[in-house]
């Protein structure tokens, strides 16, 4: 019984996308010169992957969730828990933040607009390239050092809201921050593209030059400071983070592979056209400092192989690089190949994985990997190699 099932997989098309990155991995021309931002693998209704041999996945893990998902998977989650995506951002996405179940399961309830399914939205992403991001509130003392600094004066209201150290403090900065009037965020956005040119080599250099670019972006945004009050990282090839739910965070530029609980429920607070509800944002933020680990692959037991250290049950996600290596005997997992060229060998016929494909591999049979290949494999939380 076959056990393993090559993928296409659906594309979207929004305006912050590379139209390189995602092509180019693919091995496919983009012809049209569109924007590539998301590649999507898994079983999520707003894009479900195809089997190469036809049919869906969602509706082939349906015929026997116990057969492809496993027995503890098919009861806890009924089908798979994860979305899987490859993500290129030339551009800077939205800052937003996701509901945690409870919040998720009310919001989809009640017929908020927000809210596209009622699953919570924890989230990794991995760097393929160097990849830039703002993610966590940063310490208030920090905000208003990097405030003061800044020297704009209208935005004294959000230092005194920094002033008094308590557990709302930082909601109370976000309120003054969104008060302010157009006046004031237009001078804003004037003054932050003056700022970057004049402190290029000073010591908030980097919070300048971004807030710079998200003023030519999105003028008169109060959001456009967000480089200030937001950690910005900056992640190196293989190196990760985790975003758990109610962290505030916008990836900026850089291309990756990125791995959630199987949702698109998405709170906007800035750099966007789209719909913000401010209300609604601070009703599932954390409003406490937050600095995400980065984490590093290390060799361990077995060289080439990380796992990733997962926030949820629902997901996990693992790099192997080389010869060699194995798949989950008890969870089902989708692999994507990355460099070079991967041969499945289980009871069916091998299967070849060139870069750029994927495959959707059931539940329950071991596998052996071979070739020279580095790929990133989505799994259960009980996924294990």
């Amino acid at each position: 019984m076959t056990s393993v099932f090559k993928l296409k997989n659906p594309v979207k098309h929004y305006d912050w996308g590379s139209p390189e990155w995602i092509p180019q991995l693919l091995g496919c021309p983009n012809e049209g010169g569109e924007p590539w931002a998301e590649l999507w693998m898994g079983v999520h209704p707003e894009g479900p992957s195809e089997l190469a041999q036809g049919g869906l996945l969602p509706e082939l893990i349906r015929q026997d969730p116990v057969r492809y998902l496993g027995e503890a998977a098919a009861r806890e989650y009924g089908g798979l828990p994860f979305l899987y995506k490859l993500l290129a951002a030339a551009r800077p996405l939205s800052i937003q933040a996701h509901p945690n179940l409870e919040q998720a399961k009310k919001g989809w309830e009640r017929g908020d607009r927000n809210y596209k399914d009622p699953n919570h939205k924890p989230e990794i992403i991995c760097a393929l390239t160097p990849f830039t991001a703002l993610a966590g509130f940063r310490e208030p003392g920090e905000i208003s050092k990097r405030l003061a600094a800044f020297g704009f004066a209208p935005l004294a209201p959000l230092l005194a809201a920094l002033e008094t150290p308590d557990e709302d403090t930082l909601r109370r900065f976000l309120d003054a921050l969104f008060s302010l009037p157009p006046e004031t965020r237009q001078a804003l956005s004037e003054y932050a593209r003056s700022r970057a040119l004049k402190e290029s080599g000073s010591e908030y250099a980097e919070e300048w030059k971004y807030t710079a670019c998200f003023a030519e972006l999105y003028p008169g945004d109060p959001a456009i400071i967000a480089p200030l009050y937001l950690n910005l990282l900056t992640l190196k090839p293989g190196e990760a983070m985790n975003i758990p739910a109610g962290i505030l965070h916008a990836y900026v530029y850089g291309f990756g592979v990125e791995l959630m609980a199987n949702s698109d429920n998405v709170l906007r607070g800035g750099l966007t056209p789209k719909h913000i509800d401010m209300k609604e944002l601070t009703a599932i933020l954390r409003f406490t400092p937050f600095k995400p680990e980065i984490l590093r692959p290390s060799c361990g037991k077995t060289p080439g192989l990380f796992r990733y250290p997962s926030p949820c049950p629902e997901f996990s996600l693992t790099s192997i690089t080389g010869r060699g290596g194995g798949t989950p005997g008890n969870g089902p997992a989708i692999v994507l190949v990355t460099e070079g060229e991967l041969c499945i060998s289980s009871s069916d016929a091998p299967q070849i994985l060139k870069r750029g494909e994927s495959a959707f591999i059931a539940a329950g049979e071991p596998m052996v990997f071979s070739g020279d290949y580095t790929l990133y494999v989505a799994g259960t939380g009980s996924f294990c190699v």
